[in-house]
């Protein structure tokens, strides 16, 4: 039977009432902490690599693959799973994709060989693409005059569970086996999972088609809308450039210059948590309507951050204590950058967010990928020194990049 044009959608009225009053800070709160502890779990396993490894019978050489998967179902996820939040109930959808996480990290704790664990891996990217179904889902519930409000503080969480990933997964290997990370954050998506279902709404998409056909719309929603094509754009550079930055100072720091133990790595990559409160304020000045300002500042951050640590000799206190400022400033014009971002994409529709979220997602986590084999190569050739101006001409293209849409306006 058909609903009478006449007779009001409940579900319908239900988001309109969401979306006409603020979104209760109690459940913000859940979804940033929710984002946070589900990103984590992409990267527990990488200061872990050189003991999995060894432990499964995976070839030294291969190691990588640990990692590498683990972004491989990542990025999947970003272009084929995460498009689903446009077709599927949201609560639904994001824990059923919490429960593929919880799986996936208990078989990789149970793991002995190569072929499950790398499996465990690659299924863990593809769970914890649930992050990008909470945050449209987050902007969906708020008022159009705090969305960009309600997006920094979520993404403030995810933020915090990038940077606190590798610490905890050290100091928890430290203590136990490799395994208990995996176990514990098997424990803790379970735990997530059960809030979850108590504590979020139903949202019912409205896009009415069948998966080929939304799949086959984001690439006519990537050629037709300037917006998604320039923030996609800045962010690929921006995370670039941070890959880039974390993937070389851990070999930076532990090399003849500075000769920091794993613990004393740990605690530097601490400090790159600080800019995680870039976000809430660059969601308050997009909201305001200074998303211009707050981009370019947040480009220029970054390209200051890398000549920060060129102004001090190799290994001298000087230098540490630059490096510690410059992993704060460059995660903090990252994360400004990445909230302008998506507030400005998601103002495109409610309809099309999470196709749009998956395609900005996905390009801009290219961008991080290139940025980590470019870092390698640039510190192999060419030290410190190298990598830093490769580092900063990063995100100067996409200031240059971004001047040309200032001129346009």
């Amino acid at each position: 039977m058909t609903q009478s044009s006449s007779t009001p959608d409940p579900t319908l009225a239900a988001q309109a009432a969401a979306r006409s009053t603020n979104l209760p800070a109690g459940l913000t709160f859940i979804l940033a902490a929710a984002c946070g502890l589900i990103a984590a779990n992409l990267y527990y396993a990488q200061p872990l690599a050189g003991p999995i490894a060894e432990a499964i019978g995976l070839p030294l050489h291969a190691s990588g693959l640990i990692v590498t998967l683990t972004q491989v179902g990542y990025g999947l996820g970003l272009l084929f799973l995460v498009p689903l939040g446009d077709l599927v109930e949201s609560r639904k959808l994001i824990l059923v994709m919490i429960g593929v996480v919880t799986a996936a990290l208990i078989a990789a704790g149970l793991a002995t060989t190569p072929i499950p664990f790398l499996a465990a891996s690659l299924s863990i990217g593809l769970g914890a693409v649930a992050v990008q179904m909470i945050v449209p889902f987050a902007a969906g519930l708020a008022p159009d005059h705090a969305r960009g409000k309600v997006v920094g503080n979520v993404m403030s969480g995810l933020m915090v569970g990038i940077m606190m990933a590798r610490p905890i997964s050290s100091f928890v290997a430290r203590f136990g086996s490799w395994h208990a990370i995996f176990f514990f954050s098997a424990l803790v998506m379970v735990a997530l999972g059960f809030t979850l279902a108590l504590k979020l709404p139903r949202r019912m998409p409205t896009a009415r088609m069948g998966y080929l056909a939304l799949i086959g719309s984001m690439g006519r929603l990537l050629a037709s809308e300037k917006v998604l094509q320039r923030r996609a754009a800045y962010q690929a550079f921006q995370f670039s450039a941070f890959s880039l930055f974390w993937t070389v100072t851990p070999l930076y720091l532990a090399g003849p210059s500075f000769g920091l133990s794993q613990t004393g790595i740990a605690l530097f990559a601490l400090a790159g948590v600080a800019g995680a409160i870039a976000s809430p304020i660059a969601g308050r000045l997009a909201d305001k309507g200074l998303s211009g300002p707050a981009t370019a500042f947040g480009l220029s951050s970054v390209a200051v951050a890398f000549a920060m640590t060129m102004l001090a000799p190799d290994g001298s206190g000087i230098a540490l204590a630059l490096l510690t400022l410059a992993a704060v400033l460059l995660d903090f014009g990252v994360t400004t950058t990445l909230v302008t971002g998506q507030r400005a994409i998601y103002a495109l529709g409610n309809e099309l967010r999470s196709r749009l979220n998956g395609l900005f997602m996905a390009i801009f986590f290219t961008g991080g990928a290139i940025g980590s084999a470019l870092g390698a190569y640039s510190y192999a050739q060419g030290g410190w020194t190298a990598t830093a101006i490769l580092g900063g001409a990063l995100p100067l293209a996409a200031l240059l990049l971004f001047l040309t849409e200032s001129r346009k306006r």
